[in-house]
Parts: C-alpha cells; sequence; structure tokens
C-alpha cells in the first residue's frame, strides 16, 4: 500500500462514517446543534464541503465542482449563528455536494505522483500542513474531525449507536 492509496482509504472511511452518522437524519435533525456553541449539523456540512473544495484548489487541483450560489457565504464563520433552515440545504442536497468534492478529490489524487504529495503545501498552511500530502491528509480526515459532534446530537434524539 502506497500513500495514495492509505489516502484514498481515509478518505472512503472518513466518508463511510460520515454517512453512517447521517443515515437516519432528517433535514429538521440538520438544523439542531450538538451542544452549546456547537454549529448545527447543516452548517457543519456545508462547512466540509467548502473547505474541501478549498483545500483542493489550493493544492493546485481543479474541483470541476460549482457549488450554488452564496453557499460560501451561507457556510462561512459570519453565519455559524444563522439557524433558519431555508437558508441552508437538504441532508440530500449535501450528501450530493459531498460525493461531488470527494470525487474530484480522489481524481485528483490519482493524478499525483508520489513526488508531488511531498511538494510544498500552500503557504498559509504551511506551519500546520507543509506538504501537498500533509494537506491531502488534512481533506481525509476533516470530516472525521467533525463527526465527533454527531454522536451527541445522536444521542439526543435517541438514535442507535450506527458504528
Amino acid at each position: 500500500m502506497n500513500a495514495k492509496d492509505v489516502l484514498n482509504a481515509t478518505l472512503d472511511t472518513s466518508s463511510m462514517v460520515l454517512n453512517k452518522y447521517l443515515e437516519d437524519l432528517s433535514d429538521a435533525d440538520l438544523m439542531k446543534r450538538p451542544g452549546e456553541g456547537c454549529n448545527h449539523i447543516a452548517w457543519q456540512l456545508g462547512h466540509l464541503i467548502n473547505s474541501e473544495k478549498h483545500l483542493l484548489e489550493a493544492v493546485g487541483a481543479d474541483s470541476g465542482v460549482e457549488l450554488p450560489a452564496g453557499f460560501a457565504e451561507k457556510h462561512s464563520k459570519e453565519s455559524v449563528g444563522d439557524d433558519d433552515p431555508a437558508h441552508f440545504c437538504s441532508k440530500q442536497e449535501y450528501l450530493d455536494l459531498f460525493d461531488k468534492v470527494h470525487a474530484a478529490t480522489k481524481a485528483a489524487l490519482e493524478k499525483l505522483t508520489e513526488a508531488d504529495l511531498e511538494q510544498p503545501g500552500p503557504e498559509y498552511f504551511r506551519s500546520m500542513f507543509p506538504t501537498v500530502g500533509n494537506v491531502y491528509v488534512l481533506i481525509a480526515t476533516h470530516s472525521m474531525m467533525h463527526a465527533g459532534q454527531l454522536v451527541p446530537l445522536r444521542r439526543a434524539l435517541g438514535k442507535p449507536v450506527v458504528i
């Protein structure tokens, strides 16, 4: 297994976990906040999608994914307090966009060589993610960082353990 295989496996695992946690949640459930000071799940999903697209493009890959008009703004740090469901997508829309961006990430990764992964990452991120490979690790694990917030919400909603 080489680095690209590991990154692909991590992308797949992260996606599987996120999908398992979301599979029985409703659109209304996505507007709930897992705890005080947490962002609701709809915002988090948009953040994950927007971030993956941005990171992919930051390492020089063309994602080829066009997000709906205003999507980035609706999922920005400035919008974290917005609880109006009309400003957010349905669960299916988020899942479709997530899949498109994830497919673009996997396609971009496929084109890279091992040497490409060792190239410097974006300058503004280099202190934490010094190489292109490190940025792909972030992309592959970012949804897992947020998945932990879904568990307390699932418990509060009386949802079963899925993993």
